[in-house]
C-alpha cells in the first residue's frame, strides 16, 4: 500500500501524528482538546478541505472527503454505548455503503451472541432488534452514532433446526461476505465457554481463514465456571488455535457480570481505529 504525507500549512499542536490508511478504508485520526484551523492541501490531486473550530476529542477524515467527529469514551476507546439499529441486509450487495469499517460477530444460537453485544453497548434492547420476525435470517448492522463504523450481528443458525434449503442458501450467501465485504475489518467469534469449537465455529474459523480475516473468540457465559476451570478452557482454545498465529486471540467473557469487556472493547479499538502508516507532519 501507498503512503502520503498529509501537509497542514496552519496547525495548533493538536496533530501529534497525522495517520494514513490508503487501504479499502482510507481514514485518518486526530485526538484533539482546542479548536483549530486548516487550510486546504492537495492530496493525490484531490482538495481536502479541514473544518475550522473543531471542539470534539476525536476526529476522522474519512476518503479525504468526509469530516465526521466521533464521540470517546475516553482518548482511546470508542463509545459503544452510541451503537444504533441501521438496517438488515439478506444479501453483500444490500451491506450499507456508507459504513466504512465494520466487525462482525458471529455464534451459535446457544452462545450468548445477543447478551454480549446488549453488555458491550450497555443497552439491552439493543439485539433485540435481531430477533424480530424477519430479520433472524439477515445480516443486521448497528451503527456507532454518526461514525461510518458499525457493528454487525450475523445469523447463528448455520447449523441450527433449520430446512437444509435455508441453511445452503445462507452459508453461500455468509461465504460470499467474509469473503468479498470491504468494509469488514475483523470477526467476534463467540462460544461458550464449556463447549468451544463445535462444528460452526471450525467452520467460520475456516471461512475467515481463507479470507485473511482476523478473528478475536470470545468464550462466554465465564461467570458460569469458576476462575480455574475457566482459565483451563482459556489455555486449551489457545493451544488448538496456535496454529492461527496472531490472526486470531482468545479471551474470556461475562455478560452478566461484565468480565473480560474492557479487553473486548480494546480488541474493537484496535480494528476499527487500524491504521496502516503514521506520518510525522513536517515542521
Amino acid at each position: 500500500m501507498n503512503s502520503c504525507i498529509v501537509k497542514p500549512r496552519c496547525l495548533t499542536g493538536l496533530f501529534g501524528n497525522a495517520q494514513h490508511n490508503s487501504g479499502k478504508s482510507s481514514l485518518f485520526l486526530a485526538k484533539t482538546g482546542q479548536a483549530t484551523y486548516f487550510e486546504p492541501v492537495k492530496l493525490q490531486n484531490r482538495e481536502l478541505c479541514y473544518h475550522a473550530a473543531l471542539k470534539v476529542r476525536a476526529v476522522y477524515i474519512i476518503n479525504f472527503q468526509t469530516v465526521i467527529s466521533l464521540p470517546m469514551s475516553s482518548a482511546d476507546s470508542l463509545t459503544y454505548t452510541k451503537a444504533c439499529f441501521l438496517k438488515s441486509a439478506a444479501k453483500l450487495s444490500q451491506c450499507p455503503a456508507e459504513i466504512v469499517r465494520e466487525v462482525a460477530f458471529a455464534g451459535r444460537s446457544n452462545a450468548g451472541k445477543s447478551s454480549a453485544l446488549n453488555c458491550l453497548t450497555d443497552n439491552k434492547k439493543l439485539a433485540r432488534t435481531s430477533k424480530t420476525p424477519g430479520r433472524t435470517q439477515l445480516i443486521n448492522y448497528f451503527k456507532l452514532g454518526d461514525a461510518p463504523l458499525a457493528l454487525v450481528d450475523l445469523p447463528g443458525y448455520g447449523f441450527a433446526k433449520v430446512p437444509l434449503a435455508i441453511k445452503e442458501a445462507w452459508q453461500k450467501e455468509l461465504d460470499n461476505y467474509l469473503t468479498n465485504r470491504e468494509a469488514l475489518v475483523g470477526m467476534v467469534l463467540l462460544m461458550d465457554v464449556r463447549h468451544p469449537l463445535k462444528e460452526f465455529d471450525r467452520a467460520m474459523l475456516s471461512w475467515a481463514k481463507r479470507s485473511h480475516l482476523p478473528v478475536h473468540v470470545l468464550l462466554t457465559k465465564a461467570d458460569k465456571l469458576s476462575r480455574g476451570p475457566a482459565q483451563n478452557a482459556l489455555l486449551a482454545v489457545q493451544k488448538e488455535l496456535k496454529s492461527f498465529g496472531t490472526a486470531v486471540s482468545v479471551q474470556t467473557f461475562s455478560s452478566l457480570n461484565g468480565d473480560g469487556l474492557d479487553t473486548l472493547k480494546r480488541k474493537l479499538d484496535e480494528w476499527f481505529l487500524a491504521v496502516d502508516a503514521v506520518v510525522e507532519p513536517p515542521l
